[in-house]
């Protein structure tokens, strides 16, 4: 409607201030458009396609042509769909790298003087990373992957993308729990992110199978959302599975990511209110 002094038309309130004001969900919406802005300023398509998808792909095929090496058709897809399917965990992890600059830059504080909690404003401020994880390893498994004899029917594809989706979101919540560890010892912040890739690329079923290791291995592996997801979409390009295991992988991998989040969650408000006893949330370290 016209604004009654200037006569002009005010603009239309946007989809964020709908929501009740200090409710979380407005808080995550607002947040993740500090997401889609960063990724718009890191990447255009040109230089997403072929810079990150073209690099992603070429670590996928080079884990592939390891299999050729050992003379087994089998190990090739087996290589090729654990390390596409690690591309998305990868990119979900970059949160890590995304929290913790919110310390670098000294906007942390600001964070923390705001009227919300923490926990809401840093679980949409990195969700960029998703939907590029995600691309990223549907062009590898449902384009890529038929160069290396991995093949999916339509239901199946299907199937295997919502998966994926899966992957993205299970694993942003352990990036997050990570995230809010780092943000008081930044010092780890890429050395606990590379760790946490390099162990997840070994032990949830990446490289070899879950039965290579010893049983307190795979009990480990457990913790990760990764584990199963990766499990279920073997079985899903394989075709040979029941609707019970594939419901059990998906179960267990959503219980085991909602226990990440709770402890993301509880962690950085336990950061909040220690920093704010002790001072230590400064505007910067180096």
């Amino acid at each position: 409607m016209p604004d009654s002094r200037t006569g002009t038309r005010r603009p239309r309130p946007e989809v964020a201030t709908k929501l009740p004001r200090g409710t979380t969900a407005r808080v995550v919406l607002a947040s993740t458009r500090n997401a889609w802005a960063d990724l718009t300023a890191t990447f255009t398509i040109t230089s997403w396609t072929l810079g990150w998808l073209g690099r992603i792909i070429a670590q996928v095929v080079f884990y592939a042509l390891i299999g050729s090496l050992l003379g087994s058709p089998d190990r090739i897809r087996y290589l090729f769909i654990g390390s596409a399917v690690l591309a998305t965990a990868m990119e979900a992890l970059l949160v890590v790298s995304t929290t913790t600059r919110e310390r670098y830059s000294g906007t942390l504080p600001l964070l923390v003087a705001a009227p919300t909690r923490l926990w809401p404003v840093l679980l949409g401020r990195s969700v960029q990373w998703l939907p590029s994880g995600v691309a990223t390893a549907t062009v590898a498994l449902f384009v890529v992957g038929h160069a290396f004899g991995v093949s999916f029917t339509l239901g199946d594809g299907f199937a295997a993308f919502g998966v994926l989706l899966l992957v993205a979101v299970t694993t942003y919540g352990y990036g997050l729990a990570l995230a809010a560890v780092v943000l008081r010892f930044m010092r780890l912040r890429n050395w606990a992110t590379n760790l946490s890739y390099t162990v997840m690329m070994l032990v949830c079923g990446v490289m070899v199978p879950l039965t290579f290791w010893p049983p307190w291995v795979q009990w480990f592996a457990q913790i990760f959302p990764l584990t199963h997801d990766l499990q279920v979409i073997r079985l899903l390009e394989s075709g040979t599975y029941t609707a019970r295991e594939v419901l059990l992988h998906l179960g267990l991998s959503v219980l085991v990511a909602l226990g990440w989040y709770t402890i993301g969650a509880l962690l950085l408000e336990r950061l909040v209110t220690t920093g704010r006893r002790d001072g230590t949330i400064e505007f910067a370290e180096a």
